[in-house]
């Protein structure tokens, strides 16, 4: 049964971003970077009419009006991204064993995490930029759901097994996520 008669989003294309749309691909261009995406779908439809993108489905169903949504909010993040960059803040806390974070090529590699002898390593996805400053790092890039992968994966990669939770609190955990402050 149809959800109504016809979904559609109108997304306005800031100054000094621009967008080019070609056989479903979408590229969006800014001061901080660039973002490429594939939306594919056979009910949902999205063009590029001057400065606006618009995503629209004639008589949408759930599933239908969903993706439209889901489009929609993918965009945004891509127009917001390379317009401001995402920045993620993470705190790296120790009790025990001092930490050592170091960045190598495209790998955060923690050293002496709980006094283990072997480094522990986390990937860093697409082109994400990280500073490491005394117990804080900091995640940039245009692209959220990179930046939100690489701080998960420096996350879990300091997890803690086989050891009381309420004693041994040592690790690196997000403290901030969003736009660049």
């Amino acid at each position: 049964m149809p959800v109504a008669p016809e979904i559609e989003y109108r997304i306005e294309i800031p100054e000094k971003v621009s967008a080019k749309y070609d056989n479903g691909k979408l590229t969006i261009k800014g001061p901080k970077g660039e973002i490429s995406r594939v939306f594919m779908d056979d009910n949902v439809s999205m063009e590029l009419d001057g400065k606006v993108i618009r995503i629209y489905v004639k008589l949408p169903k759930k599933r239908d009006a969903a993706i439209a949504g889901t489009w929609n909010a993918h965009v945004r993040n891509m127009i917001n991204g390379v317009e401001n960059e995402y920045t993620y803040k993470l705190k790296v806390v120790y009790a025990h064993f001092p930490m050592k974070i170091n960045v190598k090529g495209k790998e955060i590699v923690i050293e002496n995490f709980l006094g283990e002898k072997r480094p522990r390593k986390a990937l860093i996805y697409g082109n994400v930029k990280v500073e490491v400053k005394n117990d804080i790092i900091l995640l940039h890039g245009p692209n959220i759901e990179e930046v939100g992968q690489t701080a998960a994966n420096i996350e879990r990669a300091t997890r803690i097994k086989d050891y009381d939770p309420r004693v041994f609190q040592d690790g690196i955990y997000i403290i901030n996520k969003g736009e660049e402050e």
